[in-house]
């Protein structure tokens, strides 16, 4: 599952989302690089270069990324964090080799895994540029279903961060494991309060897993940061990075006080 490794220090594995690979969380690289963790991120089965298992649900999901997560870490601690369905995964982890797990980062997590209970803002364009989308060619549809900020910044940063997972994934897998989508893991339901430090972003406008829900398990992450950002949708990390680098700066600082 590895597809990517930077830097040296305790392993931080990213996750990333459904329908994408490993590169829409490389812009941790530009936010994290000066700091002390080996980042290592981890390509899901529908990925373009990933090994098709036969994994059939989101928790085989899961629970393949727990077993590769332990080989990686060989019993040492580690942080983790995840978008969007990687979210789900990330959580999942974190809970289950705690204490060994000392920090937790979402971003546009999903939290309901049921997409008809989801409470979500209806879709908002803070900002349109037509400009922009005719820049887009080829894949302004996909861009401009997504983009809830549609800038030149914008644009650049899903088409280096988003598009290249978006083309290269496996359809057959995708509908294979979406068919149970909502049999997910949902820890807060069922485990003991998260002690470590964990930072939880949402995007206002993210009308694909809003932040009501997520907003909902603060009181289980007793050690939790939580945003929600404004002028920002699913794709909250690449919309407003400004915003996002130095949370997650300081909740890794606030990870690494635990392993010190």
């Amino acid at each position: 599952m590895i597809a990517a490794e930077h830097g040296s220090g305790v392993p931080l594995i990213a996750i990333h989302g459904f329908g994408v690979d490993h590169r829409i969380l490389l812009p941790l690289e530009d936010w994290v690089a000066d700091r002390p963790w080996r980042r290592v991120y981890l390509d899901l089965p529908w990925a373009e270069r990933a090994i098709d298992r036969g994994l059939g649900t989101p928790r085989e999901v899961a629970d393949a990324v727990r077993e590769e997560v332990e080989t990686i870490t060989a019993g040492g601690p580690f942080a983790i964090i995840g978008n969007s369905f990687g979210a789900m995964v990330a959580r999942h982890v974190a809970h289950a080799l705690r204490p060994r797990c000392r920090g937790l980062a979402t971003l546009a997590g999903v939290f309901e895994l049921d997409h008809d209970k989801r409470r979500l803002p209806p879709r908002e364009v803070v900002v349109t540029d037509q400009s922009v989308l005719d820049r887009a060619g080829s894949f302004r549809d996909d861009f401009a279903e997504m983009a809830v900020v549609q800038t030149a910044d914008a644009l650049a940063a899903f088409e280096e961060f988003v598009l290249p997972g978006l083309r290269g994934a496996d359809a057959d897998v995708l509908d294979r494991i979406s068919s149970s989508y909502s049999a997910g893991y949902a820890p807060e339901h069922t485990e003991a309060a998260f002690t470590a430090p964990s930072l939880h972003v949402f995007g206002r406008q993210d009308n694909v897993v809003g932040f009501e829900d997520g907003l909902g398990t603060a009181d289980h992450y007793v050690r939790g940061t939580f945003v929600v950002l404004d002028g920002a949708g699913h794709n909250v990390h690449l919309e407003r990075p400004d915003a996002v680098a130095p949370l997650v700066r300081d909740w890794l600082l606030r990870a690494e006080q635990q392993i010190l």
